[in-house]
């Protein structure tokens, strides 16, 4: 008996310890696991262009779903379609213009900067026909005057950075300035001569170079270029929510820009040709490949910011060219401050800062 009753214990302390563990299994790892799927979201980036490399890099990678975020990314082809795809409720990420923010929110659906790209809008840029250039018809931004240039969309950052650009020239109100849609039709237009000139992002400028048929009147991502006309740091392209999600699903935003931040510490760390070969196939096939190269080799040297922070005076920069009537009234812009439009915290956060 006594030898029957130490069995029964033994098998006891057996059946406690396999349910010890199975209790370990379902309600210590299992538990961690399903805190961590935070399900599925969409993200939205305005266009198809190198720019964006850091969302590729995030999605190529897994670096959302390390995060425990399924992350299904949607092409919206342009920044106001980026912006009413948000403000829908139908994507839960936008990547456009980092002036996308302050526009919607003062459309009425507050929104905030999540995460910064870059330090200045390499969208920036104008473009004409190699033949007209080396004519002598066009080769500065003056020359444009009564002329029809190219843009995406009314109300988009192209247009409004057309606008700025030809104030700055001197011939303000003396341009036409062509809605055309999408990059690849801007290109179009202006290869055909159904416009002067286009804006184009650092991508179709070297495309245009590389056709041999297109070259630079004003080419935003030489230095010296750049701060003769901007003064600094301006964001161009970010990664922004609404604040009522940034408010309700701050653990999505947090793993979101997790995500994002490795990305970039990839870029950091990578040659250009390492993350050509990453993004290449899935993303940016539409492109030619050395133009890709080239982009992405410029982004990295002088455009891209390696820690993602946007500034209080860099998005400073940013109202000014939006306000003064170009996109809103001075009035309008004041209530859309820095502290109200740009939230770095989750970066902050995600770089232990």
């Amino acid at each position: 008996m006594a030898h029957s009753a130490l069995k029964s214990a033994q098998r006891r302390k057996l059946l406690l310890a396999s349910g010890a563990m199975a209790g370990v299994q379902l309600f210590g790892f299992g538990s961690a696991r399903a805190q961590t799927d935070l399900g599925k979201v969409t993200y939205g980036q305005g266009s198809i262009d190198p720019i964006f490399t850091a969302g590729y890099v995030a999605l190529k990678q897994n670096y959302f779903a390390d995060e425990g975020l399924e992350v299904e990314y949607l092409n919206t082809q342009s920044g106001p379609r980026t912006s009413q795809l948000l403000a829908a409720g139908q994507i839960l990420f936008g990547a456009t213009a980092a002036t996308a923010a302050p526009a919607l929110a003062i459309a009425g659906k507050p929104a905030a900067l999540i995460y910064g790209f870059d330090r200045r809008m390499t969208y920036a840029n104008v473009i004409v026909r190699k033949a007209d250039y080396d004519s002598g018809k066009f080769r500065s931004l003056k020359d444009l005057a009564n002329q029809r240039v190219g843009a995406t969309q009314p109300g988009s950052v192209t247009a409004l950075m057309a606008i700025y650009l030809m104030e700055q020239a001197g011939i303000a109100g003396k341009v036409d300035i062509r809605p055309l849609g999408d990059l690849a039709t801007m290109l179009a237009a202006l290869k055909t001569g159904s416009v002067a000139a286009t804006m184009a992002t650092a991508s179709m400028m070297e495309q245009a170079v590389a056709e041999g048929w297109g070259i630079p009147i004003f080419d935003g991502t030489q230095d010296d270029v750049w701060n003769e006309f901007m003064k600094g740091d301006v964001p161009g392209i970010a990664a922004y929510a609404l604040r009522e999600s940034i408010e309700k699903q701050p653990e999505k935003v947090q793993a979101f820009i997790n995500g994002l931040v490795k990305a970039q510490d990839y870029i950091n760390t990578h040659t250009p040709e390492e993350i050509t070969d990453v993004v290449y196939d899935a993303y940016l096939s539409a492109l030619a490949r050395p133009s890709v190269l080239n982009s992405i080799s410029l982004y990295k040297k002088t455009v891209w910011l390696k820690d993602n922070i946007i500034t209080k005076e860099a998005y400073d920069r940013m109202a000014g060219i939006m306000g003064d009537g170009r996109q809103f009234s001075n009035e309008k812009m004041k209530t859309v401050p820095y502290e109200e439009c740009v939230d770095m915290s989750f970066v902050r956060k995600a770089r232990g800062i």
